[in-house]
């Protein structure tokens, strides 16, 4: 072999070498996995419409969102993980506070998703919204007798209320939400009502709390909407409805499902792809119709059954104080015997 040949076998060699790579690198930046404690049926329908449109594939592990959180910090450097998904902005902060993110605030986010709806420092974004407010049987109250969360705290609802347990992180960040509104005497009040109030034995899920309403064993209760939509669903002519809270004031408590990019994300630039396709109008469509919640987008229209529930205020509080605060709502509960 001359000179020649030589030089040029090996340039062809190295023209190889550097396309396999690139290739490889191609095949790489192709793919996005996600860690997700929303179940399956709700997120993927989501990752495949994003595959779709971009070419890009997404792998997901779904599972508690606590131990994917421990998971994530057991992992570190090494994992695979380049987006967790989550739901209630309590979890999302606890995330952050872990040190699991890393900051993404780009145009496109800042556009489609308010600033309340997003962590202050870029950590997570919120990507669907759920409104939790009060709910009544209309057999038994008038619309006309409600108005506040503090208000089913007075005497007039004195064993008629149900609520759903303490323990639950929607509880908490509603609770947390009224110290920031009110500080922490008044919301201990409120508290205290509340418990006084009580028909029965806090509720472990929503749905328990509007079986319990149905049942004559209260007349209103606490819940997430899209709970009411699912009930709804199912027994469209139960005598329940929704009632918006505080619209005279704060606007009723709101709280997301939402999404980081992981601090340690080998494919960080397909993850911030994946978060911000999923704030547009296309992939919030889905989300609305998949679970009855709210778009966070707020230039996108509700699906036609939640539309039909009414507009209403949202409480603009930054939801990063639904974590923030959850300490000392998880204090205060406790103190007033709120189980």
């Amino acid at each position: 072999m001359n000179i020649k040949t030589l030089v040029s076998s090996t340039v062809m060699f190295s023209i190889l070498t550097v396309s396999s790579i690139t290739a490889v690198q191609a095949a790489i930046d192709e793919l996005v996995t996600v860690y997700s404690s929303r179940k399956e049926h709700l997120i993927k329908p989501l990752f495949e419409a994003f595959t779709k449109d971009t070419g890009i594939k997404v792998e997901y592990l779904t599972g508690k969102g606590g131990a994917l959180i421990e998971r994530l910090k057991l992992e570190g450097t090494n994992t695979k993980a380049d987006m967790f998904m989550t739901v209630d902005a309590g979890n999302l902060w606890y995330a952050g506070s872990q040190d699991l993110f890393q900051g993404v605030q780009t145009d496109t986010l800042k556009s489609n998703i308010p600033a309340y709806l997003r962590d202050p420092q870029g950590l997570w974004t919120g990507l669907s919204v759920r409104a939790r407010t009060i709910v009544y049987n209309t057999d038994r109250v008038q619309s006309e007798e409600l108005s506040t969360y503090a208000d089913l705290a007075t005497d007039k609802w004195a064993g008629r209320l149900c609520l759903r347990t303490s323990k639950k992180v929607y509880t908490k960040s509603l609770v947390s939400s009224l110290i920031h509104h009110h500080g922490k005497d008044k919301t201990a009040d409120i508290v205290k009502g509340w418990i006084n109030n009580l028909a029965a034995t806090p509720n472990a899920k929503d749905s328990h709390v509007m079986s319990a309403i149905l049942s004559g064993q209260c007349d209103v209760g606490l819940v997430n909407t899209y709970y009411y939509g699912r009930l709804m669903d199912k027994k469209p002519n139960s005598p329940l409805k929704l009632f918006w809270a505080n619209q005279n004031t704060t606007g009723v408590h709101v709280n997301v499902s939402g999404a980081g990019v992981t601090k340690h994300a080998s494919n960080a630039k397909a993850a911030i792809q994946l978060l911000e396709w999923l704030s547009s109008a296309k992939a919030q469509a889905i989300y609305g119709s998949l679970n009855k919640e709210y778009p966070a987008n707020q230039n996108i229209a509700s699906d036609d059954v939640v539309s039909a529930w009414g507009s209403f205020k949202q409480d603009d509080m930054n939801l990063a104080q639904a974590g923030i605060l959850q300490a000392d709502a998880v204090k205060l509960m406790q103190i007033q015997g709120y189980r």
